[in-house]
């Protein structure tokens, strides 16, 4: 008998080096993907959970000297926002805290009562930024700041 005859037929019809090719082949298909993925993806968040980058984000769009207004308004409140900011992002810490065992459910209502009340003081806060900037803006800024929608790739505005 020839080495032939006791080899796989598919040894003997180049099976191994098609193996060897298709997965080559799928890895760069896979790296290619990873690729464009990667070049396509956005630098920076569409969302940031800093209310000071937001803000930023606003006035940016509006006309430069109504997004110095804002900036202004934001930057005389700076220390307000910043502690009630600082109390809600906490507060929703001190809730996931009291889902861990011991898990007691008054901890856990108090402190979804003290997020809440948080919540609304920061809210308060940064609402009354707009509050002051608005009477100060030209007209054109108030519409701009009226018509500004945060710009996500997940939603779809006509």
């Amino acid at each position: 008998m020839s080495e032939g005859a006791d080899a796989p037929a598919a040894t003997r019809r180049g099976g191994p080096r098609w193996l060897l090719f298709g997965s080559l082949a799928l890895n760069l298909f896979f790296i290619g993907v990873a690729v464009a993925i990667a070049i396509r993806a956005p630098h920076k968040p569409h969302w940031d959970p800093n209310v000071f980058v937001r803000i930023e984000r606003v006035a940016e769009t509006l006309p430069p000297a109504d997004g110095k207004i804002l900036r202004d308004a934001m930057n005389a409140r700076h220390d307000a926002i910043d502690r009630a900011q600082t109390a809600y992002y906490g507060g929703r810490e001190e809730i996931r805290e009291t889902l861990r065992d011991p898990f007691k459910i008054a901890d856990m209502r108090a402190a979804i009562a003290k997020m809440t009340a948080a919540r609304q003081q920061f809210d308060q806060v940064v609402q009354g930024v707009f509050a002051d900037a608005a009477p100060k803006m030209s007209s054109a800024g108030r519409h701009a700041l009226a018509n500004w929608r945060h710009k996500s790739p997940k939603r779809n505005r006509h």
